[in-house]
């Protein structure tokens, strides 16, 4: 509301005064063909913007899929991974390996998800302020 009426001001404070029809009409082509272009630009990002969040989405879904499938496949007891040392905090990651990849897998698509929404909720804010400046 504010920024129609400080449009409207601007606009009845202005007085244009008319000496060549041509030069006018030139430039306010040149203005138009402008703002055409910025708003055909601001639609492209958030076409952009959607493309590589769905991108984003499938991936995530994808790698998190194949990393529960490969941590639920192999046996319980079993390790994922061992270093063959005698170092008492080395022994404990390699014996604790199954859960610290699980939480860590977790984090990672509970990180992915929550940026996901942040960008969603982004698009769905430029999607209004170009509505709005229709």
């Amino acid at each position: 509301m504010k920024k129609a009426q400080a449009l409207e001001e601007l606009f009845l404070a202005q007085k244009p005064h008319f000496d060549d029809s041509d030069v006018f009409m030139t430039s306010l082509t040149k203005r138009l063909d402008a703002v055409e272009f910025i708003k055909r630009y601001q639609e492209a990002a958030l076409h952009r913007y959607k493309m590589a969040m769905l991108v984003a989405f499938v991936a995530g879904f994808i790698g998190g899929a194949v990393g529960m499938v490969f941590l639920l496949s192999t046996p319980a007891q079993v390790p994922l991974f061992t270093f063959r040392t005698h170092i008492v905090l080395l022994q404990w990651v390699g014996e604790n390996s199954r859960i610290i990849a699980a939480a860590a897998l977790s984090l990672l698509m509970s990180l992915g998800i929550i940026s996901i929404v942040a960008n969603v909720k982004d698009v769905m804010d430029m999607r209004v302020r170009l509505q709005a400046e229709k």
